[in-house]
């Protein structure tokens, strides 16, 4: 009897086992599938459940004896979106240091040093993500798993999964050198990956003079290393499509338009989706005149061979640091009650581009919109913008006198004059001599942290930045004057522009003493919105964080906060994001936006979440490490949440 007992409760263990494992729920690419939707498919935390979320685990990644001989932490940012796949998490820290951590306990099983040399001046220390290969679109057996990271350095690096040891017949000993035959590049985002192929982009601080790198694309081996092909977003040849679109006697000096974000695959289609930058310099084009095709769009190229197979423009002849910084989203939605697949594409504008996922045709209107003109002498601004008729753009799109800001009268004085004192003709509105609104600002609108859709509820939620930034030329020849009779233009950020006629200062609406940051326009300066992609109707919008102590200042609640980072969307119902200034990590309804949970994190949480299942067990985890350039508290915690 006893050893039917036993028999029959070994049997039930083992289909329990069994069922777990067929109910895990993978994340196995850096916005959860290849086309970045950011969506768990799993529903077993919901908003009935959340408030019982705790944490399983925390790990730490012992990134902060990197920064300690050296000035790395004032730019550094813990942006990592660990991946899960065969019940182990990967991640990297700004210093490109690999982990490879089990999903269930949080325990180190290896970790890879690429020993990058942080006292160089990277313009960005951070590293959002690795990939994995092979994934579900490779049918390919007896292969040994391998994780990339590509570095600030300009690497390519392939790692065996199970060990984190560099796989020596991919490029030179587990390397391929990216500056090789392009120049002083960083890679920041994680490479794509389709079928064998590895699809990768750069990032540089591309501000300060006019000959920066190539942007170039370019695709390789995943299991060699080889180069497969290159794709440059700026026509380099007369005969080359686009080439027409480039003008003036520098322009061939042109560099940047290149793809710092992340890229997304449709394996089926054999199509990635390449979001391209401002070309160098971000605000002066008077050396690179014309609508400067293909930067600033979304390009789909045929992953095979590199071919371009569409391309729609988001800002033509970029002057205002318009990068499209959020990985397109590849999503299905209906139209006229058929299915049809569509990628979104969210912009630092706030403007939402719904486009077919094969042709780039807009599939809800979009206008080409005569714009402000520069008097910027050398300049020619184009004439015209696409605006979306859906959705509505979001985020603060105009500022007037009427909606300064402050704690005190004095405050909203000083605020007032300083609006008052700028170009100011709404979105669009060009770089002066005497100094321009731009709103949305370069950080957003939607920023990096991108977009996640829900697809059982066909809401795509995105956090919005409502910040002003103030840009004013200034002749290079003028500059030390300037600034003598200017201390705030000394403290602004300079962009240098060498090879054009002017320097770039750099700042925004808000004032700083000893009581901190003093916002100078109306809150909220952050929130979080869905979106109906079905109708392109907005759904809700709620403010995201606050950025004053709100046992001083109770209101401060329902001001919102700048942030960076992302947001998650899960089957259960619930949207998590962190990215605010307070450090604290959210649950909210994702039909509703109501806020339904909250944890305060150890750290800055300026990362993108992400959810997986193991063993019939649903995780939530964030990267907190802060953000450097934000002054949030920097930190090395990875942190796992589950329900008690």
């Amino acid at each position: 009897m006893k050893n039917t007992l036993l028999l029959l409760l070994l049997c039930l263990v083992n289909m329990l086992t069994s069922f777990a494992q067929k109910n895990d729920q993978e994340w196995p690419a850096y916005g959860g599938d290849p086309g970045g939707m950011r969506h768990a498919a799993i529903d077993q935390i919901t908003p009935d459940n959340v408030k019982q979320m705790k944490v399983a685990w925390t790990y730490r990644t012992g990134e902060l004896d990197y920064y300690k001989d050296n000035e790395a932490g004032e730019k550094a940012a813990f942006e990592a979106t660990p991946i899960m796949v065969e019940g182990t998490l990967y991640l990297s820290t700004p210093s490109n240091r690999v982990m490879a951590i089990d999903a269930a306990s949080g325990a180190e099983k290896w970790k890879f040093d690429p020993e990058v040399d942080l006292r160089e001046g990277y313009s960005e220390i951070t590293s959002r993500g690795v990939s994995t290969w092979p994934g579900p679109d490779v049918v390919q057996k007896d292969v040994q798993r391998r994780i990339y990271v590509a570095t600030i350095d300009g690497r390519l690096i392939a790692l065996f999964a199970a060990t984190g040891q560099p796989v020596p017949d991919f490029g030179k000993k587990g390397t391929v050198d990216l500056r090789k035959g392009v120049g002083n590049i960083s890679v920041t985002s994680p490479p794509a990956i389709i079928g064998n192929t590895i699809v990768i982009g750069s990032s540089m601080g591309d501000n300060q003079r006019i000959d920066y790198e190539r942007g170039v694309v370019r695709a390789y081996d995943a299991l060699s290393g080889k180069l497969l092909w290159d794709w440059d977003p700026i026509p380099r040849h007369a005969d080359a499509p686009g080439y027409a679109t480039w003008e003036g006697e520098k322009v061939k000096q042109t560099g940047a338009a290149n793809a710092w974000s992340v890229l997304s695959v449709d394996p089926e289609r054999d199509l990635v989706f390449i979001p391209t930058s401002c070309p160098s310099p971000d605000y002066y084009g008077g050396e690179r005149k014309g609508q400067n095709l293909y930067a600033n769009a979304i390009v789909a190229l045929r992953a095979s061979t590199g071919e371009m197979v569409w391309y729609f423009q988001t800002v033509h002849h970029d002057i205002w640091d318009y990068d499209n910084a959020a990985q397109p989203a590849l999503m299905t939605v209906e139209k006229e009650g058929q299915p049809v697949p569509a990628v979104a594409v969210g912009t630092k504008m706030g403007h939402i581009f719904l486009l077919h996922r094969e042709t780039g045709e807009p599939l809800f209107p979009v206008e080409e919109r005569s714009v402000p003109q520069s008097d910027v002498p050398g300049e020619q601004t184009f004439p015209t913008q696409p605006f979306p008729v859906l959705p509505l753009p979001l985020g603060v799109q105009k500022v007037s006198t009427d909606d300064a800001w402050g704690f005190t009268e004095e405050d909203k004085r000083l605020a007032r004059e300083r609006i008052a004192s700028l170009r100011n003709e709404g979105t669009f509105t060009p770089p002066s001599l005497q100094g321009t609104m731009v709103a949305p600002s370069n950080g957003g609108g939607i920023h990096w942290g991108g977009v996640s859709y829900d697809p059982q509820r066909h809401l795509l939620i995105t956090n919005i930045n409502r910040m002003v930034a103030v840009i004013r030329l200034i002749p290079r020849e003028k500059l030390q004057d300037e600034e003598s009779k200017n201390e705030s233009l000394i403290r602004a950020e300079t962009g240098h522009q060498i090879g054009t006629p002017y320097v770039m200062k750099r700042d925004y609406l808000f004032t700083v003493d000893e009581r901190g940051i003093i916002m100078q326009t109306q809150p909220p300066w952050g929130t979080l919105v869905a979106i109906d992609m079905h109708t392109g109707q907005l759904q809700w919008e709620v403010p995201l964080g606050f950025m004053y102590d709100p046992k001083t200042y109770p209101e401060a609640v329902n001001w919102g906060s700048i942030n960076l980072g992302g947001a998650l969307t899960t089957a259960g119902g619930l949207t998590f994001v962190a990215a605010s200034l307070d450090g604290f990590f959210r649950a909210f309804d994702t039909q509703t936006g109501k806020l339904l949970w909250q944890d305060q994190l150890p750290a800055g949480g300026q990362a993108t979440p992400m959810s997986y299942q193991l063993h019939g067990k649903q995780y939530v985890v964030i990267s907190a490490g802060g953000h450097g350039k934000l002054r949030t508290p920097l930190g090395d915690y990875v942190i796992a949440y589950t329900l008690e």
